[in-house]
C-alpha cells in the first residue's frame, strides 16, 4: 500500500509530460524526487476506497457479489463528491459515479465502452487478502472494475494485476510472472462468471458472454507478447511506454509497470522511478510498480523521508496491516 502510494506520488508531477520537459526535473531518471509535498493522484484515493470497501464487507463475512458492491458504491460515490477529488480524476470514473449515485444498477453505471486504467490502478489490495479464494479474486477483481469501467479488457487486466500482487505476496519471483500471467489469461479466456458479473455482457449487444470476455483476455495476451520481447532485449535507459505501451489503457498500465518491475525486481526504488520518467500515464504506471515492489519487498523497502512524507501515511499503513 505505501509502495503503491510512493509511486502515485513520484509519478504525479510527470505525467502529462514528454521526456524532455521531465528532463528538466530530472536530468537522470535514477535521481527522479520524490516531492516534498508528496500529494497522491486518484489513483491512491480509489485504492483507499476499494480497501475501505473491502475491509467492511469482509467484516460482514465471505466475500460474495453483493457484500462487495454496496460498500464498493458507496465508497465510490463518496470519492466522487469529495472535495479532495481534485487530482485529474479520469473521466470515466467521475461519469461511472454519478450514474452510481443515481441508485441504478452497477452493470448500467460502468462504461462499456471504456477499458481506461483506472480500474486496475486501484485493484491491488484484493490480492492481499490470503483468505479469498482464486475465483473470489478474479471475481471481484472483476466486479470493481465495472462499476466503472466494463470493458472486458478493463474486466481481464484487473483480473492479472490483482493476481500478480496476489502471487507477489505468496513469494512467487518475478520472473516467474509473465509466463503465470500468460497460462491465467488461456485457463480463463472463455470464462465469464455470471455470479459476480450478472448480465453484464447482454449489455455489449455483439456475441455470447464468452465471445465478450474473450475479447478481453486476447488484449491481455497481446500485450504479454510485447512485455515478453521487451524483457528478452532490455534497456533499462528506453522509455518503457515504448516497449509496452504509454499506459492509459488498462493492460498496457499492467504491461509497462510490470516491465519497469521486472527490470529492477531487487531495487524497488528505481523500479517506481524508471516507472515515473516515461511518456506515458507516469503516475498510473508507477503506482502498480510500486505495488508490485512493495508487495515483494514490503514496507521497509522504501526511504524513510519518504514514507514519512506521503500522503494518507496512516490510513495506508492501518489498511495494508488488515492482511498483512
Amino acid at each position: 500500500m505505501l509502495g503503491l502510494a510512493i509511486g502515485d506520488a513520484l509519478g504525479k508531477p510527470t505525467e502529462f509530460l514528454d521526456l524532455d520537459e521531465i528532463g528538466r526535473i530530472s536530468a537522470d531518471w535514477r535521481r527522479l524526487p520524490l516531492p516534498k509535498k508528496a500529494e497522491v493522484t486518484d489513483d491512491t484515493q480509489m485504492t483507499l476506497a476499494l480497501a475501505r470497501a473491502l475491509r467492511d464487507a469482509l467484516a460482514e463475512g465471505p466475500l460474495v457479489p453483493l457484500r462487495l458492491e454496496l460498500p464498493l458504491r458507496e465508497e465510490f460515490v463518496d470519492w466522487w463528491r469529495s472535495p479532495d477529488n481534485d487530482r485529474a480524476p479520469g473521466t470515466t470514473c467521475l461519469r461511472s459515479c454519478f450514474r452510481l449515485s443515481t441508485g441504478r444498477p452497477w452493470q448500467d453505471a460502468g462504461d462499456l465502452g471504456s477499458k481506461g486504467c483506472g480500474a486496475n490502478m486501484r485493484v491491488a489490495p484484493l490480492g492481499l487478502v490470503r483468505e479469498l479464494t482464486d475465483r473470489q479474486v478474479a471475481g471481484a477483481a472483476q466486479l470493481q472494475s465495472g462499476l466503472t469501467h466494463g470493458h472486458p479488457t478493463a474486466l481481464a487486466a484487473s483480473e492479472l494485476t490483482a493476481f500478480t500482487v496476489r502471487w507477489l505476496a505468496q513469494g512467487v519471483e518475478p520472473a516467474e510472472l509473465p509466463a503465470r500471467l500468460r497460462a491465467h489469461a488461456h485457463r480463463q479466456r472463455t470464462r465469464y462468471d455470471e455470479f459476480w458479473l450478472g448480465d453484464l455482457a447482454a449489455r455489449d449487444h455483439t456475441g455470447t458472454p464468452e465471445q465478450f470476455i474473450a475479447r478481453g483476455w486476447d488484449d491481455c495476451l497481446d500485450v504479454l507478447d510485447r512485455l515478453d520481447a521487451a524483457l528478452a532485449a532490455p534497456d533499462l535507459d528506453a522509455d518503457p511506454c515504448e516497449r509496452t505501451g504509454a499506459g492509459w489503457i488498462a493492460e498496457e498500465a499492467l504491461a509497462t509497470a510490470l516491465l519497469c518491475f521486472l527490470l529492477l525486481p531487487d531495487d524497488p526504488v528505481a523500479a517506481v522511478r524508471r516507472a515515473a520518467v516515461s511518456s506515458g500515464d507516469s503516475d498510473s504506471l508507477a503506482c502498480l510498480a510500486g505495488a508490485f515492489a512493495g508487495t515483494r519487498h514490503g514496507a521497509d523497502a522504501w526511504p524513510r523521508e519518504w514514507t514519512d512524507r506521503i500522503e494518507y501515511r496512516r490510513e495506508l499503513l492501518a489498511l495494508g496491516a488488515l492482511w498483512d
